[in-house]
């Protein structure tokens, strides 16, 4: 018995056409192109930026700083003052300062009942921007 032949095809090897992909190439570098040309054509809307000038407001001026020491004696901007004074003076700085700000410190070892009731006396005359400071410092510095 003879054997039965197939004839089985032979694959050809995959094969890049480099003709379709130049078209591709030169296709995608006319577009850039022209593109790029339309770019010149684009009109903008005209605006007015504003122009920046320099402030005519005075700076910022310092705060008053308001210590609070162990013993229970109070420094204004470090001037030993006697409690008593603390409201007359808040009052007083109020109404000379447009913008009136009180920093609030303590030392080391500073009573906070007395650190609170100058905060209170602060709030009583109506200063809103009042700061109390985190960090300790020696007494009257």
């Amino acid at each position: 018995m003879e054997g039965i032949k197939v004839k089985v095809p032979v694959r050809k090897k995959a094969r890049i056409e480099i003709i379709p992909l130049i078209d591709v190439i030169f296709f995608l570098l006319a577009t850039f192109v022209l593109f790029t040309l339309s770019l010149n054509r684009i009109q903008s809307v005209p605006v007015d930026l504003p122009v920046g000038k320099p402030s005519t407001d005075k700076p910022d001026a310092e705060p008053v700083t308001i210590q609070v020491s162990e013993v229970g004696t109070i420094f204004w901007n470090k001037e030993l003052i006697d409690p008593g004074e603390v409201p007359s003076r808040i009052a007083y700085y109020k109404t000379q300062t447009e913008d009136p700000r009180i920093l609030i410190a303590g030392d080391e070892k500073a009573r906070f009942g007395t650190t609170i009731s100058i905060l209170d006396e602060v709030r009583k005359a109506g200063i809103t921007k009042f700061s109390v400071e985190t960090r300790t410092r020696p007494t009257g510095k």
